[in-house]
């Protein structure tokens, strides 16, 4: 198959199949698993270790979530007479850089509590080392698209990938033709971010759905049982 097939099949297709079995694997999964609908903490092993990881994790990956939401499908005429295209673009690279290395630095925390205490491995699945990974990968990629951007400032890239998201958004497929000449590190960021929402439901990525990553979540405390 030629380029263009592959991008077709990559960035117009691909992601709708996430998407499909993310809804519908999550759906099954809190109808016929809901004991499982959770994020298996290992609170009590190294918790100071994991109470700043994971607040930092938390705090920068909500950031750089929202800032996506708002910076890629936020309509360009509401945008427009407030900051041109090459100050949005700065505004998400500052705002989404600084979040970045928040989140990477607690998820490199956890990342590393998790494989080098014998005790928290021996409990880990394989799907957890896999979530950290897929995760931490994914900042990183996020994290490189940053000094890319810095060497085109004019706003024109920044909007191809607006258009891309809210193509894709709005069940048009066809934009996938605006990725042909991107370069590859955005095209790894997207697939990647796709490929999360794949695994999600196989997961403990699935207790996302369940409000628990919120702002609240940064204010209560790591226990098992809650207080009333």
């Amino acid at each position: 198959m030629n380029n263009s097939i592959w991008n077709t099949l990559l960035f117009g297709v691909y992601p709708y199949i996430c998407m499909t079995v993310l809804l519908l694997g999550s759906l099954i999964r809190f109808d016929r698993e809901q004991y499982t609908w959770k994020s298996d903490s290992s609170q009590l092993l190294r918790r100071k270790q994991l109470r700043l990881g994971s607040n930092l994790f938390h705090f920068g990956i909500l950031i750089v979530i929202a800032g996506h939401f708002v910076g890629f499908l936020a309509p360009h005429w509401m945008v427009s007479p407030f900051i041109n295209a090459s100050q949005h673009q700065l505004l998400a690279m500052a705002g989404g850089g600084a979040a970045g290395i928040v989140a990477i630095v607690g998820l490199s925390i956890l990342f590393y509590r998790r494989l080098s205490d014998p005790r928290i491995r021996i409990n880990s699945a394989n799907a957890d080392i896999l979530v950290l990974a897929l995760l931490w990968l994914q900042l990183a990629l996020g994290l490189l698209t940053v000094p890319l951007s810095l060497q085109h400032m004019d706003g024109v890239m920044f909007e191809t990938l607006s258009d891309y998201v809210k193509g894709i958004v709005t069940f048009n497929p066809s934009v996938a033709a605006l990725l042909v000449g991107v370069p590859l590190v955005y095209k790894m960021h997207i697939f990647l971010g796709f490929t999360i929402f794949l695994v999600s439901p196989f997961t403990r990525l699935v207790h996302i759905w369940s409000g628990v990553a919120t702002v609240a979540y940064l204010g209560r405390p790591h226990q098992i049982v809650r207080k009333r």
